[in-house]
């Protein structure tokens, strides 16, 4: 099952339409009138006066007929919507490409966008240097790339499957240990498939991307619900805790990082204080991990 496609037209209306049904009338300052409302959230006239745009335009919008609204407009709409930052660049970057796929050009930064599955020698060394801090790198579809002992084991069983089949997404809603290792299994879900919604809007047809969503939408009930409700921010984590069969309760700072040089690849490090019973605990993962080294998930380095 592969997930739906949708012109950039399209992209934007089901953007704006996820956000209108899930924003209810009193979080804008409206007062909801008598007797039941069959529209979740807020309906399409509401907005549109809220925006200040006429409602036939905001419909034209919203069904990916009208698809070079001005920036006044765009603002006005994560205004009256009441979009964090996040949000608002997103709505922002859909506009532009539907704007520019409507003119037949390519969006700029496309081309730029493209997957990296090289990893540069230069990596492994510092994997390494972290030591005993879990690190790993993954391309922007999540797929596990290189990684340091602890930074493996850190995710309880993904190691027994075969390389090319680790993923982080696809871990967290498929593996049956991440539910028990994740102690705040729900938010890790949800930032996942923000961040993955995010791509989707801008790089629909990044085959990567569209793969993986739709292995989780035929395999995940829980991914697909998210999937629908089109969040494009999740929790921003300071911390992560897990409850790991080896090591027991570990809470480790965590920092992911973009790197240079290689598009779309992140690293992720966990840290510890030295001498608490986390930095232990994660001394201890490192030395028991099964593999020494830092490993590549079967790419090129």
């Amino acid at each position: 099952m592969a997930p739906e496609q949708h012109s950039s037209g399209e992209e934007l209306g089901r953007f704006l339409r996820a956000r209108r049904t899930g924003t209810s009338p009193r979080s804008v300052g409206l007062t909801p009138g008598p007797g039941v409302r069959r529209t979740p959230g807020l309906r399409r006239e509401e907005l549109a006066t809220l925006a200040g745009v006429s409602i036939d335009y905001y419909t034209r919008m919203e069904r990916g007929k009208e698809t070079r609204p001005s920036p006044a407009v765009v603002d006005a709409l994560a205004r009256a919507l009441r979009l964090d930052d996040a949000e608002h660049q997103h709505l922002r970057d859909l506009a532009a490409r539907a704007a520019l796929t409507r003119s037949g050009l390519r969006p700029a930064g496309e081309a730029a966008l493209a997957p990296s599955r090289t990893l540069r020698p230069q990596l492994a060394l510092v994997l390494e240097a972290v030591r005993p801090s879990p690190a790993y790198v993954v391309s922007r579809s999540m797929d596990v790339l290189a990684h340091n002992p602890g930074g493996l084991a850190l995710y309880a069983g993904i190691g027994e499957w075969p390389v090319r089949q680790r993923n982080l997404a696809r871990y967290l809603f498929l593996h049956p240990a991440a539910r028990e290792v994740f102690t705040d299994w729900d938010n890790q879900i949800r930032g996942c498939v923000a961040r993955l919604r995010a791509l989707a809007g801008t790089d629909p047809d990044a085959p990567d991307l569209t793969r993986l969503v739709g292995e989780l939408l035929l395999k995940s009930p829980d991914f697909a619900g998210l999937w629908e409700r089109y969040e494009v921010t999740g929790r921003t984590y300071a911390t992560k805790s897990f409850q790991h069969p080896q090591v027991g309760k570990i809470t480790l700072g965590f920092q992911g990082m973009r790197l240079e040089g290689t598009p779309g690849q992140r690293m992720g490090v966990y840290t510890a204080e030295p001498g608490t019973p986390d930095h232990d605990a994660m001394l201890l993962l490192d030395m028991t991990a099964s593999h020494t080294g830092p490993r590549t998930s079967g790419h090129r380095t």
